[in-house]
């Protein structure tokens, strides 16, 4: 039976992504080659998932007729899912590729405001679901307290399950040292966690393994960008160079990211090869317009 993975989605959205021939302050923006997807750190772990053949869950808050049209793309994809039911509506997200300079502009809101009442529904489902790996991606809207995945890496333990968290600001913070099995920070969040500036591989790889000693997580998934990506466990350091392709977008990279390492794991391939089909799901996502817009012939090829 294949390995039942959960993605956890608190503040998910509609993604708009479009071109512009100038993007001009003051002006009125005319857009053109419109695309949504739908959004959210988790969904779009999901989405990889099921692109590249794993079994996969999108555990969602939804709310309003954005968040039903959330759950309609879903499933036009195929993806399995189920909403946890909120009152504010889902947040959308707007990409713009300005052809004239080049730049991608993204504008990203908060989100909903969730109740109290909310929190307690998505942790129910959480307690819930059945699952092999919880992995949590994205923010945390308005109104859900720093420890929210704190508490769903405990309930995840509690189930025999293994939590895989990727989130920023005071909601990592929180949530270390909590039974997190694999943390995936950027190279900026690593510096916020310990509080200097490392920039050379070697401190990296180093200060990856501290914190995997100093118990915040069991793995640590360093994204780098460009110079690739580190894992550090236990007993080692393994790090892989990135995989060069043309960027188009950056919008889904680390959850394409997140998506491949996490199967790649549950399928109990080496390290250093669910490492490296996390780098090409990656690259797969940043030469696709959308969001992570990967396919699995596009994954494999970029394995060869």
């Amino acid at each position: 039976m294949a390995v039942r993975i959960t993605t956890l989605t608190v503040n998910p959205a509609v993604d708009l992504a479009a071109q512009a021939a100038s993007v001009q302050p003051g002006h009125k923006v005319r857009t053109f080659g419109e695309r949504y997807d739908p959004g959210g750190g988790g969904i779009n772990v999901a989405r990889v998932v099921t692109a590249l053949g794993g079994n996969a869950l999108a555990l969602l808050a939804s709310g309003g007729v954005t968040g039903r049209f959330v759950e309609e793309m879903l499933t036009a994809e195929k993806v399995p899912w189920r909403a946890v039911r909120i009152q504010g509506a889902c947040r959308i997200s707007v990409t713009v590729h300005d052809q004239s300079s080049g730049l991608e502009y993204r504008f990203v809101p908060r989100g909903p405001e969730l109740t109290s009442s909310d929190c307690a529904n998505i942790l129910e489902a959480v307690a819930a679901a059945d699952a092999d790996w919880l992995v949590a991606s994205g923010s945390l809207p308005p109104g859900v307290p720093a420890d929210f995945y704190g508490k769903a890496a405990g309930i995840a333990a509690a189930r025999g399950a293994r939590f895989a968290l990727d989130t920023s600001g005071a909601a990592l913070t929180a949530s270390l040292q909590r039974g997190v099995h694999l943390l995936k920070p950027s190279l900026t969040e690593l510096e916020a966690i310990v509080g200097r500036k490392v920039r050379d591989l070697p401190s990296q790889m180093e200060q990856a393994k501290r914190l995997v000693e100093a118990g915040a997580a069991q793995m640590i998934a360093l994204t780098l960008g460009a110079d690739g990506a580190i894992l550090a466990m236990t007993d080692r350091v393994v790090h892989r160079p990135a995989i060069g392709v043309s960027q188009r977008t950056g919008v889904g990279a680390g959850d394409s990211f997140l998506a491949g390492l996490i199967l790649g794991l549950a399928e109990q391939r080496p390290p250093e090869d669910a490492l490296r089909l996390a780098l090409a799901c990656g690259a797969a996502a940043v030469r696709g317009v959308g969001t992570a817009q990967v396919r699995r012939e596009e994954v494999e090829a970029l394995l060869t």
